[in-house]
This record gives structure tokens, C-alpha cells and sequence, in this order.
């Protein structure tokens, strides 16, 4: 399955769906992704990219009263598998190897 791509501010809303141990509503995800990438999103912003990520396929939505919660339709797994698997395409065995020296190095000073 080949996932349509994300921007930026879909990654961070994604990531932050991720991480949670539980299904959220929007106040938590816009609480969660303004702490976490230190933004000042309103809920409309927020409610904005999960509407693209459910369109896109990664979430769906379920309304529990006046409230809607998303769920987790793309695994992160999988995301990221696909991520790393365009990245190798792109780049090809050679530059992969100079990418995964510089990666070791960033990793040593982290």
C-alpha cells in the first residue's frame, strides 16, 4: 500500500495521534501537538489537518456526543517503513551509505 504524503504540520498532528496511549479529541491533539512542537495552533488549524488526515486515509473519526475522536488507521510502523523505503529509491545504495554515516555521527552527539 503506498500512503499519500504528508506535510509538516500533518506529520507533527500524526505523530502526536501516535504517541498517545488513547484516543483523542481535538482539544487534546491541539493541547498535545502545541506543547510537544512548542506551536500556538487554535483548534481550527488542528481540526483542519486531521480533516486532511482522514481524507488522506491515516485517521478516521467517530463522534461520541458533541465530540469527535480519531482513530488510528496507518500504523506509525508503516509509515515510517514506506518513508524509509522512498528515501532508499531516491537516494540509491551510495548516498544511503554517506546518509547512514551522518546519521551514526548525529547519534553519537545526541
Amino acid at each position: 500500500m503506498e500512503f499519500q504524503n504528508l506535510t509538516n504540520c500533518e506529520e507533527m498532528v500524526m505523530k502526536t495521534v501516535w504517541d498517545a496511549e488513547k484516543e483523542l479529541d481535538l482539544a487534546g491533539i491541539t493541547q498535545r501537538v502545541n506543547e510537544t512542537y512548542h506551536k500556538q495552533w487554535k483548534p481550527q488549524t488542528v481540526s483542519t489537518f486531521l480533516a486532511r488526515l482522514v481524507r488522506k486515509g491515516y485517521l478516521k473519526h467517530y463522534r461520541q456526543g458533541r465530540v469527535f475522536y480519531y482513530q488510528i488507521v496507518v500504523l506509525q510502523k508503516d509509515y515510517l517503513g514506506e518513508m524509509a523505503e522512498r528515501f532508499v529509491e531516491f537516494w540509491k545504495q551510495e548516498n544511503v551509505d554517506v546518509f547512514l554515516e551522518a546519521l551514526e555521527k548525529q547519534s553519537a552527539f545526541g
